[in-house]
């Protein structure tokens, strides 16, 4: 369904769409004369938007008609494409306007089946604006306190639930390059901004994008791999003071251990961000910066504390976002800390635990809300018609049938969820004797399944597959005939799911709508409901 074409043989297709995206260089004025081709062929009522990274829509659209800025917004596409951040200006003329930006949202929920992170015409938007401070500030703080850099990466990865990438190894990811524009480019245009030296590169940084050590695309960063004569391969890490890469070892700090160690994530945030060493030391200077900083960046960049964790989370893949985050580690015990290290805690923060508000978030009946600033009240968070929430469909009473292990949660529209909530969502017999029930159920009820989850064991984990703590108990015991009876019932079960007559699906529910239509007519039903995505852990 794709065709390929030039901006030079095919530029007048473009009088064809409906919808133009622009993807060329972060440069203003490439931009710009690009934008101006494209006003006399764009059709009436066609949509345009830009993919930049930062540029502000302002700068871009400056010269063209009403009209154009009318349909003109911006839609940052995060990597992997969980989230794209919707744009906008507000001025003389509304950039774009209302019904667009309405369309828009709705388009990428329902359509593309993104999370949409409402962002004002600022520099970089909500996402980089918060990741990219967090990032080199720790870098800097780092420098300072002599921490390495594997172990930045282990006191910032999983353990504080972000990805295994972490900073250094997102750095190489990303590129040293991009990631060092999109830092110049903030520095540049926020001449305002209390944290404006927070976006100035550290000095090794540069010295390594001068070497071409830019990461991945080079094959030498942060880190590198090397292969001995024997074909054995040598991970290896740079050293910020020498630029000399040695191999990597991996580092032994008592605060991770504890993390590693506790049960719940917040736990495992608090045993390093209290830890009374020059770990927890670093990992709370980097950490209360960021969160500090991304209070203060409301309404500037974004009207809620909302917009800002989403975008951490669907576009960092962070599993808290910074204001969940702060709940997590204790708002109060957190700003208490902050004052005492003659950190500026914000004056709207300190309002609002002063008015006896402990949280950031809390649950009125099993629905969450969120603290706003503007009101100095708390609001109900908004859910999307076009977003599933399972935590929301069980507060309204629509589990269907329930154990230890599983749910059945009715979604609507005669589709069921089934989800699993044993740690790291392993199988077990349990699990497999109530996929047998829910089948018998959804046969009876509906039309229609999902098998997913939005709050697995650990950030992504659909399933880890069978519970080999139980098979190893098993075969301890010598159990070897409960061994076979476990597998063939796993097994049956597997192959009853996958043979069912019942349209089913994994993460999402039919991005397709017209499969959905003809799952859905082979078993002579009607489409009755909008079609809906599953955000998160599926």
């Amino acid at each position: 369904m794709i065709s390929i074409g030039n901006l030079e043989d095919d530029f007048d297709k473009l009088a064809e769409c409906d919808w133009i995206v622009e993807v060329v260089v972060e440069n203003l004025k490439i931009k710009q004369q690009l934008f101006k081709r494209i006003e006399p062929v764009r059709k009436a009522g066609s949509i345009v938007s830009s993919n930049t990274s930062g540029i502000p829509l302002k700068s871009m659209s400056e010269g063209l008609g009403a009209d154009f800025k009318t349909a003109f917004s911006g839609h940052p596409f995060f990597q992997p494409g969980a989230l794209y951040e919707n744009c906008w200006k507000s001025s003389a003329v509304r950039i774009p306007c209302p019904e667009v930006l309405e369309f828009m949202a709705d388009y990428g929920e329902r359509i593309l089946g993104k999370g949409i992170v409402w962002a004002k015409d600022t520099p970089n938007f909500v996402g980089n604006r918060i990741g990219v401070q967090g990032m080199i500030k720790a870098m800097k703080i780092m420098v300072e306190d002599g921490i390495s850099i594997p172990e930045v990466d282990a006191l910032f990865g999983p353990a504080m639930g972000r990805p295994k990438t972490a900073m250094f190894k997102t750095g190489d990811l990303v590129g040293l390059d991009t990631m060092a524009h999109v830092a110049k480019n903030t520095h540049e245009m926020v001449t305002d901004d209390e944290a404006r030296d927070d976006f100035v590169v550290p000095e090794f940084v540069e010295k390594m994008i001068e070497a071409k050590m830019l990461g991945k695309k080079t094959k030498v960063g942060f880190y590198k791999t090397d292969l001995t004569p024997e074909w054995k391969k040598i991970r290896k890490v740079i050293d910020p003071a020498t630029l000399e890469h040695t191999e990597y070892e991996r580092p032994d700090i008592a605060c991770l251990k504890a993390a590693k160690a506790a049960k719940t994530l917040p736990e495992k945030m608090k045993a390093i961000v209290y830890a009374d060493d020059k770990y927890g030391r670093f990992a709370w200077k980097a950490l209360a910066s960021n969160l500090i900083y991304s209070a203060n960046r409301i309404p500037e960049i974004s009207d809620t504390v909302v917009e800002i964790d989403n975008a951490m989370k669907w576009g960092y893949n962070f599993e808290m976002g910074p204001f969940e985050t702060w709940d997590a580690i204790g708002v109060k015990e957190a700003v208490d800390k902050m004052q005492a290290d003659g950190m500026a805690v914000p004056e709207k923060v300190k309002a609002m635990l002063a008015a006896g508000n402990q949280s950031f978030y809390k649950l009125v009946n099993g629905s969450p809300q969120y603290y706003d600033f503007e009101s100095a009240s708390y609001k109900p968070v908004t859910i999307s018609a076009n977003i599933i929430s399972l935590a929301g469909l069980k507060a309204d009473n629509k589990t269907a049938k329930t154990c230890k292990s599983a749910s059945l949660v009715d979604l609507g529209d005669d589709v069921f969820c089934l989800e699993f909530h044993t740690k790291m969502n392993a199988l077990n017999g349990e699990i497999v004797d109530f996929m047998g029930e829910a089948l018998d159920y959804v046969d009876a009820n509906g039309a229609g399944l999902v098998i997913g989850n939005q709050a697995g064991g650990m950030p992504g984990a659909f399933s880890a597959g069978a519970d080999l703590a139980f098979m190893a108990g098993l075969a301890k015991e010598k159990k070897y005939a409960e061994i076979d009876a476990f597998l063939r019932k796993g097994q049956g079960g597997m192959q009853r799911v996958r043979y069912s007559k019942l349209p089913r699906g994994r993460r999402a529910l039919w991005p397709d709508p017209g499969r959905r239509l003809r799952n859905l007519h082979r078993r002579g039903r009607q489409d009755r409901g909008p079609q809906r995505t599953i955000h998160g852990s599926g």
